[in-house]
């Protein structure tokens, strides 16, 4: 299949089309891979969030150890929550930066190639 081209399913039948930058399909294949990643960083983010409470009733005495004069669970909840999500807001927007060059890189391409089959 020519790079550029996106998979159209029309009743199960799938047809190549070209993509231009400027059209519903590029938008709409950017928006469902950036929604793919915006639903892994928000995950990941539920785990950070919800991941401390649960520690902390599921395994009492592990977070209630005592490090360097606080308990396990401040300590992760004052030096690891907030870094953590910055990672996760790093990874997201990395990703999307990532996911649009790509994009962009393979309706540039596909333009290309059909150009210089024309000439």
């Amino acid at each position: 299949m020519p790079e550029g081209c996106i998979l159209f399913s029309i009743r199960g039948v799938k047809t190549p089309e070209k993509v231009d930058m400027h059209s519903e399909a590029f938008l709409h294949s950017l928006m469902r891979k950036q929604l793919r990643l915006s639903v892994a960083c928000a995950v990941a983010f539920l785990v950070v969030l919800f991941g401390l409470p649960l520690a902390n009733y599921f395994l009492p005495e592990v977070m209630a150890t005592r490090i360097l004069g606080f308990t396990l669970s401040w300590l992760i909840l004052g030096i690891g929550f907030f870094p953590a999500v910055w990672v996760i807001a790093w990874i997201f927007i990395q990703r999307s930066i990532a996911l649009e060059e790509q994009e962009t890189r393979e309706v540039l391409e596909g333009a290309g190639s059909s150009k210089a089959a024309v000439k």
